[in-house]
């Protein structure tokens, strides 16, 4: 079990990432820099990034590896790399952009919609690379179901996500001021 360790590991750290991310971006200096705090924050995410590769290389000198790679590994893990930074670039985007709307609870209204839409998107890029046996009719139908309810589940949750007050959802809390 010690892939789900991991995997669980994984889902505990990406689940904090969008909220200490914008913790860290509301921290930077504000008033002209306002709208570079979220690339302030990401730099330094940037420099953690190098570290824990820093880690990882320590890690793989202890376990015996000899540190050699292939030409195609190196590959395809740098575009992996690189769209896992453009997403980590584009997550600092949108909290970015959703601050002004859902203030200090930003993340709330954000990373539901990335954490259920990677998933559907991981299912059907494997899909690509690996197509299921049978063709896309061979699809289950629960597998079909737990796709539409996992967007549609992101959207419910980011659209009412909570103010960082613990009140309603921001739309609501706009009409019940009425």
């Amino acid at each position: 079990m010690t892939w789900l360790t991991f995997a669980l590991l994984t889902v505990l750290s990406w689940g904090v990432y969008g909220v200490l991310l914008h913790k860290g971006r509301g921290f930077m200096p504000m008033g002209p820099e306002t709208p570079h705090a979220g690339l302030k924050a990401f730099l330094f995410v940037c420099i953690a990034y190098a570290l824990i590769g820093v880690v990882s290389a320590l890690v793989l000198k202890a376990r015996g590896s000899n540190l050699t790679f292939s030409n195609t590994g190196i590959s395809w893990s740098l575009i992996a790399g690189t769209a896992g930074a453009l997403g980590a670039l584009t997550l600092v985007l949108a909290l970015g952009a959703a601050a002004p709307i859902y203030k200090g609870a930003a993340a709330a209204a954000v990373m539901p919609i990335v954490f259920a839409g990677a998933p559907v998107i991981n299912t059907i890029t494997a899909m690509i690379i690996h197509p299921p046996e049978g063709g896309l009719k061979a699809l289950p139908l629960p597998f079909i179901a737990g796709c539409i309810l996992a967007v549609g589940g992101a959207f419910l949750v980011a659209k009412y996500a909570p103010s960082n007050t613990g009140g309603a959802a921001p739309a609501a809390q706009g009409t019940a001021k009425h």
